[in-house]
């Protein structure tokens, strides 16, 4: 099977610090590979990839402001439909924009919905010619119909187990008001413990008002956005993870990530939150502060190697691996004809 992974290029993959859609496509062509699978990986020309790697812009342009992301953004679909003859398959995990051009992809298109920025965009997903997957029952719309709902994995490997965490509690993610940040703080304040908080921040006008003030060192720490070892340090110490966010959430990396290193989530139970955290094992779900601050406690005497456990079981990168497989076969062989492939000769494939 010929795949094309059409990846997203705001950030390198896999991603130096964030960039959540780049880790789940990157994770997902190191599997394919060793899974035998003839992978090519359209993302920006400065990833680090097992599988060929092919592209035009040359770094993530959230890296580099001299680089318009539409510009890049459309040369990068443009560039892999050109290609699209030559695969069985080309799965896209960026967003709406191949969705507008894919009466020029000649091959079964397979997008992943890594969530909606909002209703606009719905169109380009309800006129375009492809198939879909969702990151969690929670994130469909009713106006898509889906041939399968299949959970982001992780690397279990750069997450290892910690047994006896600290007494600090984390909070991992975008600063803005979606992720609830400022109420990560008042948690952690009413419930006594000091707070590390990780992530980009991307609404600064947010950061300023509801989070720096209450940053000191010593009872609220901020980290900023922190590499993968870093990340596993800070989760893995933590006696919890808050995640109280203010919206509806379509997966949440950093809670599975969390529950992989044994610590377990404190959650407001929004969007997929319930799909992703099982009540009593690897969190606690809960819909106010106050139930959060109690939770805090409940959640520090769980099993932490049961939390672990759990996790493993539902969200490794070879299950991720395996359903989109099965995803795979049931696409290629729905189609009724062969793919007329005229690739173009002495074509290069950047490396």
């Amino acid at each position: 099977m010929r795949v094309a992974l059409l990846g997203p290029v705001a950030w390198r993959t896999p991603p130096h610090h964030y960039g959540p859609w780049e880790q789940v496509t990157g994770l997902l062509a190191e599997g394919l590979v060793s899974r035998g699978v003839d992978v090519t990986l359209f993302a920006t020309l400065d990833s680090v990839t097992s599988a060929r790697l092919d592209g035009v812009i040359p770094k993530g342009y959230a890296d580099d402001p001299a680089l318009d992301g539409r510009v890049w953004e459309a040369m990068h679909v443009s560039h892999a439909f050109a290609r699209s003859a030559e695969f069985d398959l080309v799965h896209s995990h960026l967003d709406w924009l191949p969705l507008a051009f894919a009466e020029h992809c000649h091959a079964p298109l397979l997008t992943t919905v890594h969530g909606f920025s909002g209703a606009g965009i719905l169109p380009a997903y309800a006129r375009a010619r492809s198939s879909y997957v969702s990151i969690s029952d929670a994130d469909r719309a009713p106006e898509l119909d889906y041939v399968a709902t299949v959970h982001h994995g992780v690397d279990i490997g750069g997450l290892p187990f910690t047994r006896d965490a600290g007494p600090g509690l984390a909070a991992f993610g975008r600063i803005h008001p979606d992720k609830g940040t400022h109420t990560a703080i008042e948690i952690a304040r009413r419930a006594g413990r000091p707070l590390i908080i990780c992530g980009i921040v991307q609404d600064e006008r947010y950061f300023a008002e509801q989070v720096a003030p209450h940053i000191d060192g010593d009872r609220v720490v901020f980290l900023g956005s922190v590499g993968p070892r870093r990340r596993a340090e800070v989760l893995g110490a933590s006696a919890a993870l808050l995640h109280p966010i203010a919206f509806d959430e379509p997966f949440g990396l950093s809670v599975v990530e969390s529950m992989v290193c044994g610590t377990p989530v404190v959650a407001y139970a929004r969007g997929s939150m319930p799909e992703v955290v099982d009540d009593g094992v690897t969190g606690c779900l809960v819909h106010t502060v106050g139930q959060a601050v109690d939770a805090v406690t409940v959640v520090a005497g769980l099993d932490r190697a049961a939390c672990r456990g759990r996790a493993l079981q539902r969200f490794g990168a070879d299950r991720m691996v395996t359903d989109y497989l099965a995803v795979y076969e049931r696409l290629v062989g729905r189609v009724a004809a062969p793919v007329d492939r005229q690739v173009v000769p002495d074509q290069a494939t950047a490396v």
